[in-house]
Formats: structure tokens, C-alpha cells, sequence
């Protein structure tokens, strides 16, 4: 196990124990999230050694990977992701009509192929194999391994999209550089992760999907998002809700806090947190982050 010294963002030495949870998905063990005493960041502290990481998502159940359609809830999934996947293409159509995409995590490629069809030149950055080798032999798709990352020509891309795939990566700073060197002077970074700040969160507590231990390293608020990029001189523009993960979300949480998914309790939680979330304006279960040069 790996013992995270200094805090991620802001780099302080002071944290403190803020829950634990388990891993429902693979290995049934707990790990710690502790908090920034500084800035009040959350992030899964120790983690496993990082050549073991991989470990903690051979599943079916992770779908992101296995795109199983087996079970209520990954079924669901599979009917949302459908209508998601054209909403994520109107969203980056707002800026180009066409251009370079970079998808880093891009998983079993649904989203680069969609983005293939309407004509922008495509690639993805997939470090598990089972997932890189079903984008390139569904779709034909031009899906690398992650170390391929450091070999793309800098300034390439007019967008680079990020669906759920920050709070995995390991060396977090590192990774927004990258992204900096990667994004053309008037491009778009689009960051969609999990809220820890959200209703259903605070809710579910330890057993809220969400915080998905050890998989998920960091726990991420909006103040967090915006700190972090303003250290690299990029602005977070536009904040925009993903009002179906909160559904998604809560029928897991469901699942792991009572041993089945109660559908009621589920929507009702789901519902209550996308209120919260309108009232706000930035507390939603999970959100999108529209981030450019200065």
C-alpha cells in the first residue's frame, strides 16, 4: 500500500480521517478517504501499490470495461448511455462542428465511435487491454495504451474529453499539465467527475457508489475542480449537470447500504438530489466541468 504524504492539490502534510468504505465491487476490503486539513480535499488514503491497482477492476461488474448488460442496474445503464452518448456530442458541437478528439479513458470506445460517425478524427487513451482491444475491434477505433500519452504532438486538440476518468488516475497534477500540452490555444478540456458535495453523497455516506474505493483515488467538489486547474492557468468556464447519475448512483448505494435496490427509495434520492442540485447550481450527484486557456 502506498501512504499519500501531502495533500494532492494543495500539497499539505495535515489530513484526517473523514469515512471508510468498502469495496463492493471487487475485493470487499475497506479503505480510508481522509480530508485536507488545509483545503478540505478528500482522496482514498492509502491506496494499493500502483502495479496493483489494475487488480481492483477485473469485474463484470465494472462496466466502464466489461460493458456487460447483465442485471437491472447495468441495463439501465446501457439504456441511458444511449441518449448520453448524443448529448455529449451536441455538447462538444457547441465549440467545433468538427476537429481533433482526444478521449483519455475512453473504455470500450461507445463515445469515440459516436464522435467517429459525425466526423471528427478521433483517438483514445485506454490503459486496460480487455476494454482498448473491444473499441478497436467493434469500431475500428485508434485506442492506445496510456503511455502512448506522453507521444502525442502538443497543441493537437481542439477538444479533449475526460468521462469519468480523473479521479483513477494516479499522478493527478501530472495529468492537467498533460492535458494543457495536449489542448490547442482555443480548445476545450471537458471533465465529467463525481460529486462528493452532493445530496446523495451526504446521504449514503460511507456506502454512496460514488466514492467507489480504491478505484476512485480523489473525491472531488467544484471548489476542488477549480483550484486544481487554476494552479495550471486554465479557467473552468462553465459548469453542467449529469442529472442520470444521480439515479444511477442511489440504486447502487441502495445495494451496498441494504443487500438489494429498492427502485423507490432510489428515485426518490435520486429526484431529492437533483433538486438540491437546480437550487444551487453546482451540487449535482455527478458534473461537467468546461475548462480553456486563460
Amino acid at each position: 500500500m502506498i501512504k499519500i504524504s501531502n495533500c494532492p492539490i494543495c500539497n499539505s502534510e495535515k489530513h484526517t480521517s473523514f469515512l471508510k468504505c468498502l469495496d463492493h465491487t471487487v475485493s470487499r476490503e475497506t479503505f480510508q478517504v481522509v480530508s485536507c486539513d488545509a483545503c478540505q480535499f478528500k482522496f482514498t488514503n492509502p491506496i494499493p501499490d500502483l502495479d496493483k491497482l489494475g487488480q481492483y477492476y477485473k469485474s463484470e461488474e465494472y462496466i466502464s470495461h466489461s460493458n456487460s448488460k447483465k442485471g437491472f442496474i447495468n441495463g439501465c445503464y446501457q439504456a441511458v448511455r444511449r441518449y448520453t452518448l448524443i448529448k455529449k456530442l451536441r455538447l462538444i458541437s457547441k465549440f467545433y462542428r468538427t476537429g481533433n478528439l482526444l478521449d483519455i479513458g475512453c473504455g470500450t470506445g461507445e463515445f469515440l465511435d459516436t464522435c467517429k460517425q459525425a466526423n471528427w478524427n478521433v483517438i483514445g487513451i485506454e490503459p486496460d487491454e480487455n476494454a482498448r482491444r473491444m473499441a478497436q475491434k467493434n469500431f475500428s477505433l485508434d485506442v492506445r495504451p496510456e503511455e502512448e500519452l506522453a507521444n502525442l504532438k502538443n497543441e493537437s486538440f481542439d477538444i479533449i474529453t475526460m468521462w469519468h476518468v480523473l479521479e483513477h488516475v494516479p499522478n493527478l497534477k501530472g495529468r492537467v499539465q498533460e492535458l494543457k500540452r495536449l489542448l490547442k490555444p482555443k480548445g476545450v478540456i471537458i471533465i465529467a467527475v463525481p460529486n462528493c458535495n452532493s445530496l446523495d453523497a451526504k446521504w449514503y455516506k460511507e456506502y454512496w457508489a460514488a466514492y467507489d474505493v480504491p478505484r476512485h483515488l480523489y473525491h472531488f467538489t467544484p471548489d476542488d475542480i477549480e483550484k486544481l486547474f487554476k494552479q495550471f492557468d486554465l479557467k473552468v468556464f462553465n459548469i453542467l449537470p449529469m442529472i442520470f447519475d444521480s439515479f444511477y448512483v442511489s440504486m447502487l448505494s441502495e445495494k451496498y447500504k441494504n443487500e438489494k435496490v429498492s427502485l423507490i427509495r432510489s428515485m426518490w434520492n435520486g429526484l431529492r438530489s437533483n433538486l438540491n442540485g437546480m437550487k444551487t447550481g453546482k451540487e449535482y450527484s455527478s458534473q461537467i466541468y468546461l475548462i480553456k486557456k486563460n
